[in-house]
C-alpha cells in the first residue's frame, strides 16, 4: 500500500505544550454541561491548565492521512484473518462464535467509531500504539467539552481568533448514523451502572443518533432481557432492533448472553467482525502485513518471540527493539497488565493492575512517549466510518498511560 501523503521528513517542528489560564468557573462549566468526572478520586481528569499546540500540517499529514491509511490497513486485514485457521485461533474468539464473526464481515455490516492511539512528538511518522475499535471512551471529552473550551477561552482572549481543533467527530457521527440505518430507525445505546464515563459516552452517542433523525434510547446492560420469541428487550420490554453496547465482544462472547445474538435478530453496533481488531491480536497480524511500514511499531505473538522466527530474527536485527519491548495481552483496558523493558529486558514499568494477565501476549518494539515538562502525551485519533476525523490527547508522568491519566485540550494554527 502506498504512502497518501507526503514524505513526512519535511514535519520537522515538534507540537507544543502551552501553559493556559483554568477558567475560574470551570467547575460550574463542566457541572452545568453534565461533566461529572471532569475530577476524579481529588485530582483532574480534564486538565486545562496546559493544553498541546500543532500545526495544521502536522495534523492533515501527520495525524489525519496515516489514521486514515492506517483503518484501510485494519479493514485489509480482516478478509485475511478470516481466510487463517492458524490467524483465527490466535485472536481469542471463542470457536463456536467463528461463524458469527465471519458472516458479519460478509454481510458488510457497518462500523461506527474507532480510536488508534499514537505516540508522536509532531516530528516524523507517528507510531501506532493500539487500535481500540470497538469500545473507545474519551469520547464525549473529545467530541464535544474540548470544543467548548477551545470556543470559551478564544473569547476570554486566552488563545488566538484564528486556532481551530481538528475535530470533526460529532457531526461525523450524525451522518454515519445516516448511513447506516433508514430514517426513522431506533437505536438503543447500553452502558454499565455506575460509570458516568461510559454514560457520557454512550450519550454522547444517543445525541448524534437524534441529529440524525433516529430515535435513541439509553438501557443498562443489566437491563437486557430476552423475550419469549428470542428478540432482545429493554427495561420496558420494548424489542431492540439495533444496539450499540458499550461492552467489548471478547467479554460478551463469553457471557451466556452470547448465544442468543444470532437468533435475535438484533443489529449490533459495533458489528461482530471488530473482534478481530479490536484487541491486541491484530497488531502482530498488521505488522505480518505491512512489515516496515513507517507508522507501523514491530509486533509479534509471544510464541512467535519464544521460538525466535525468522521475522522476529528480522526485526531485531534491523534495529526495531533498539529501545526495548512492550508485552501486552491482547485484551485488556486502561493500561492494565502491560509491561515495558529495556533492550537488555530489564522491566521499566509494570501495570499495578493485573487483571488480563491470563490472557494470551503479544510483544511490541517500545516507542517511548515524547516528554513535555514532565508529562507523556498518547494522542488518541478518532475514526469515524472509515476517515480520521477528530483527536484527543491523555498525558501521564508514567510510561503507561491509564484510566485516570489526565484528557488534555488541543488546537493548531495554520
Amino acid at each position: 500500500m502506498q504512502r497518501l501523503s507526503v514524505a513526512l521528513g519535511f514535519l520537522v517542528s515538534p507540537m507544543q505544550r502551552i501553559a493556559l489560564p483554568v477558567r475560574p468557573d470551570l467547575h460550574s462549566i463542566a457541572a452545568q454541561q453534565g461533566f461529572r468526572f471532569a475530577s476524579m478520586y481529588g485530582e483532574p481528569y480534564w486538565d486545562e491548565s496546559s493544553a498541546y499546540q500543532f500545526t495544521r500540517t502536522q495534523i492533515e499529514d501527520g495525524i489525519e492521512a496515516p489514521c486514515s491509511e492506517l483503518h484501510a490497513m485494519v479493514r485489509a486485514a480482516v478478509p485475511h484473518i478470516l481466510s487463517s485457521e492458524r490467524l483465527m485461533g490466535r485472536m481469542g474468539i471463542p470457536e463456536p462464535y467463528w461463524d458469527l464473526v465471519t458472516q458479519s464481515w460478509q454481510a458488510g455490516e457497518g462500523e461506527l467509531y474507532g480510536r488508534f492511539d499514537l505516540a508522536w512528538s509532531g516530528t516524523g511518522p507517528a507510531k501506532m500504539l493500539e487500535y481500540n475499535a470497538d469500545t473507545p471512551t474519551s469520547l464525549y471529552e473529545a467530541g464535544s467539552f474540548q470544543w467548548d473550551w477551545l470556543q470559551d477561552q478564544q473569547q476570554r482572549g486566552a488563545i488566538a481568533p484564528q486556532a481551530d481543533q481538528f475535530n470533526r467527530l460529532f457531526e461525523a457521527l450524525a451522518e454515519r448514523f445516516k448511513a447506516l440505518f433508514a430514517p426513522g430507525s431506533h437505536i438503543h445505546f447500553a452502558s454499565g451502572q455506575g460509570s458516568e464515563e461510559d454514560y457520557a459516552t454512550v450519550e454522547f452517542l444517543a445525541y448524534a443518533a437524534r441529529e440524525a433523525g433516529m430515535g435513541a434510547h439509553h438501557v443498562f446492560l443489566d437491563q437486557i432481557g430476552v423475550s419469549t420469541q428470542g428478540q432482545f428487550v429493554d427495561a420496558e420490554d420494548r424489542v431492540m432492533g439495533a444496539l450499540f453496547k458499550l461492552y467489548p465482544w471478547e467479554d460478551m462472547l463469553r457471557d451466556d448472553f452470547a448465544r442468543h445474538i444470532a437468533p435475535s435478530g438484533c443489529r449490533m453496533i459495533e458489528p461482530a467482525w471488530k473482534a478481530l481488531v479490536s484487541n491486541k491480536a491484530i497488531l502482530p497480524v498488521l505488522w505480518e502485513m505491512f512489515e516496515g511500514h513507517p507508522n507501523l511499531l514491530a509486533a509479534f505473538f509471544l510464541e512467535d518471540v519464544l521460538a525466535q522466527t525468522e521475522s522476529v530474527r528480522r526485526a531485531a536485527a534491523a534495529g526495531h527493539f533498539a529501545q526495548g519491548r512492550v508485552k501486552k495481552p491482547i485484551f485488556s483496558r486502561e493500561g492494565a497488565s502491560i509491561t515495558i523493558s529495556d533492550a537488555q529486558n530489564a522491566v521499566l514499568e509494570a501495570s499495578a493492575n493485573r487483571d488480563y494477565d491470563a490472557h494470551p501476549t503479544i510483544v511490541q518494539a517500545y516507542a517511548p512517549l515524547p516528554v513535555f515538562d514532565g508529562w507523556r502525551p498518547v494522542l488518541g485519533a478518532w475514526v469515524v466510518g472509515e476517515a480520521c476525523v477528530g483527536m484527543g490527547v491523555r498525558e501521564d508522568r508514567a510510561l503507561i498511560t491509564q484510566d485516570l491519566s489526565r484528557f488534555k485540550p488541543h488546537y493548531f494554527l495554520d
